[in-house]
């Protein structure tokens, strides 16, 4: 990296060197990162305010999610209200009125076929619902459950946090036990 070691004796001692010294290159770049280390935090405090003081409590915007539940005998439940599949776009509709970002969470039976749950997709999306979630089972086995993300262009691509058994929508009565 350095220069390299020659011979005094060589009679080429006025002949150019080969090699670049890159140790002050190396130095600069530590002194630079050194400087943006420290100067990084300071940009990005914002303007000093001070806030005024409140009484109210804070507001609590997280809605619980809806569940839509598809059965292994093919029954759709909103929540735990069963719905036929004629109605499901219009009562989707019906909770889309006046809370269309709200969450909703997609549960379906594991035998269930696949174009079962796209078709409820499809309802869901025909609604105007854009944040939906896939509920699934958790390698660790039942009670254990995660959710995976759909998300829809411009939503902010955030994964929908891991749905705990306490949180979960309560199972459709006929819903096959998982194994």
């Amino acid at each position: 990296m350095g220069a390299s070691l020659r011979n005094s004796d060589d009679a080429s001692d006025d002949a150019p060197m080969n090699e670049i010294n890159v140790t002050p290159l190396v130095d600069v770049m530590l002194v630079l990162l050194i400087v943006f280390m420290v100067a990084a935090p300071m940009m990005t405090a914002g303007v000093p305010v001070d806030l005024p003081k409140t009484q109210a409590k804070p507001l609590n915007d997280q809605k619980p999610p809806l569940a839509v539940s598809v059965n292994a005998a093919g029954q759709y439940y909103i929540g735990t209200e069963e719905v036929p599949l004629e109605l499901l776009l219009s009562t989707l509709q019906n909770h889309a009125e006046n809370e269309l970002d709200r969450r909703i969470h997609v549960r379906a039976d594991k035998d269930l076929p696949y174009r079962a749950v796209l078709e409820v997709m499809g309802q869901i999306s025909s609604a105007g619902f854009t944040k939906v979630a896939l509920v699934t089972e958790a390698p660790g086995g039942p009670g254990v459950r995660s959710a995976s993300v759909n998300s829809a262009p411009g939503d902010s691509g955030t994964a929908a946090p891991a749905v705990s058994p306490a949180t979960a929508p309560p199972a459709p009565a006929a819903t096959a036990p998982a194994q």
